[in-house]
């Protein structure tokens, strides 16, 4: 990909070229090298989008539900016809690699699957004779328009989780990519502009915060969907409901695994790997800190030590290839930090990953994986999402206190453990404090039909994605209380 392909936004059903006159830079981050251009909308671009999709949302609820999936079971289908080329899209704007990419198209598609099932999904409840000849019924309805903000290390699958529900619930949705990764999201939108969807009734607009808080404060838009880091999934949080919106804030995370001593090592080791260093580390449930239990210590660090050392970091697109680049030159610099921080405050650097190159991508932004083995409780690296290909070690002697280390931190994404202990494992998803709990998992993403449930400074809101938290969070309920007289009962 080495032409540089100017983006549009898709406004109103169709392609236009932004009018603000700035744009920014795509850039391939296993070569360095600019692949596309994408505008950065102002003010009065996103203003008529949300003004399209408020005209557009009276004619959308009336269409009925059986007739709205049908939308989404083409979408699926155009998704599935496409899957290959749109890896190689997030491949080249992201930088994972293609195995991961596909894997992340395969997520997505599941949550238009599940969508599928709206006329199921949203159905009320009714109770006859609450009193004499008074019934009682509760429908769910559509909001109105909705957005969502989404991030650059899943460009296809995390406007998934929001898009198909917010459709097939009768909503009007504008997208908001991360100006890192557009790319995908255009080949997304080209795909539903096949489906001949009324205009108005979903649109993608790119731009940067001023796109954002024109989303946020806007009357018109009802309910916002945002996944990113904490700070700013606080500042989503507090000023799209103080302007009376309904919101979903996925934050931050550090992710901790616990390693017990009857753990399958061999197998704990290729599955916690697979985690830390997937997506080059970067996703909201990546394991970044290890903590053995007792004699788990010595076989634990020696086996993801040499996993991590052995790692064929490249190209996305190249076959052998296990890890690709950061996004981007200062998420690399972050990560170099992160390891000058972590050794000044005590910790001991087993693998470093820094300073390397892959041959015939000088210009990438390369970060190989690190390992950094006795992080104390209190360090920053405890402490802090890196967002890189940083793994840290802690031990101490007993589960309960590796519980009370995870229970003790600000985020509660995810916690795993690593056990042949049913015993073991029950006392740990019940204690820890985190809403994603894995049990000899290191990635418990939940099934489309789940809720992605993070819990403290991990998520603001009340409702998650995914699952029928989606359905209620894109919907609202009406309770009606009747009665009818018939004409016989008047004359008593």
């Amino acid at each position: 990909m080495n032409s540089v392909n100017q983006l549009k936004n898709y406004i109103n059903g169709r392609w236009r070229d932004s009018e603000s006159g700035h744009a920014g830079e795509v850039i391939n981050p296993a070569t360095g090298l600019a692949i596309a251009k994408v505008p950065i909308s102002s003010k009065q671009e996103v203003e008529e989008c949300i003004l399209a999709a408020d005209k557009a949302f009276d004619g959308w609820r009336r269409v009925p539900v059986t007739k709205r999936i049908q939308y989404m079971f083409q979408f699926k289908n155009l998704l599935e016809e496409h899957a290959d080329e749109l890896a190689k899209i997030i491949t080249n704007e992201c930088g994972k690699t293609y195995k991961e990419s596909i894997g992340e198209i395969r997520r997505g598609i599941e949550n238009v699957e599940n969508s599928c099932g709206m006329p199921m999904l949203m159905q009320g409840t009714n109770n006859e004779d609450i009193a004499t000849g008074v019934d009682e019924h509760m429908i769910r309805q559509p909001l109105g328009v909705v957005t969502a903000i989404t991030p650059f290390n899943f460009p296809a699958m995390i406007p998934l989780w929001f898009l198909p529900y917010a459709l097939a619930a009768g909503n009007c949705f504008i997208l908001k990519p991360s100006e890192k990764v557009p790319m995908a999201t255009t080949k997304i939108f080209e795909l539903l502009d096949q489906l001949d969807l009324p205009p108005g009734v979903v649109q993608l607009v790119n731009g940067d915060k001023t796109a954002v808080d024109v989303l946020l404060e806007h009357p018109a838009v009802r309910a916002v969907s945002f996944v990113g880091s904490t700070p700013v999934a606080k500042y989503i949080y507090a000023t799209a409901s103080a302007n009376g919106k309904r919101v979903q804030a996925q934050g931050g995370a550090k992710n901790m695994v616990i390693v017990l001593p009857d753990a399958d090592m061999d197998m704990t080791t290729r599955i916690v790997g697979d985690s830390a260093f997937g997506c080059a580390g970067q996703r909201c449930l990546a394991n970044s800190l290890a903590i053995t239990v007792g004699s788990a210590r010595e076989p634990f660090t020696k086996a993801i030590s040499e996993k991590a050392a052995g790692l064929k970091v490249g190209y996305g697109l190249n076959d052998d290839t296990e890890m690709g680049p950061v996004i981007s030159p200062q998420s690399r610099e972050r990560v170099y930090e992160f390891v000058e921080t972590g050794a000044k405050e005590g910790g001991r650097i087993l693998v470093d990953g820094r300073g390397k190159n892959v041959e015939s991508y000088d210009g990438g932004f390369w970060a190989f994986p690190t390992i950094m083995d006795d992080i104390a409780p209190g360090s920053s690296i405890a402490k802090t999402e890196i967002f890189g290909p940083l793994f840290g070690l802690m031990h101490v002697d007993t589960v309960d206190e590796a519980i009370e280390l995870i229970n003790s931190q600000v985020y509660g994404n995810m916690a795993c453990l690593f056990t042949s202990s049913g015993a073991a494992a029950r006392q740990f998803r019940y204690e820890a404090k985190a809403g994603n709990i894995g049990i000899n998992i290191g990635v418990a993403a939940p099934m489309a039909y789940f809720p992605f449930s993070g819990w403290k400074e991990s998520f603001f809101g009340d409702l998650h994605a995914q699952g029928h938290h989606a359905v209620e969070f894109y919907t609202q309920t009406k309770v009606i209380v009747e009665r009818w007289i018939r004409d016989w009962d008047r004359k008593f």
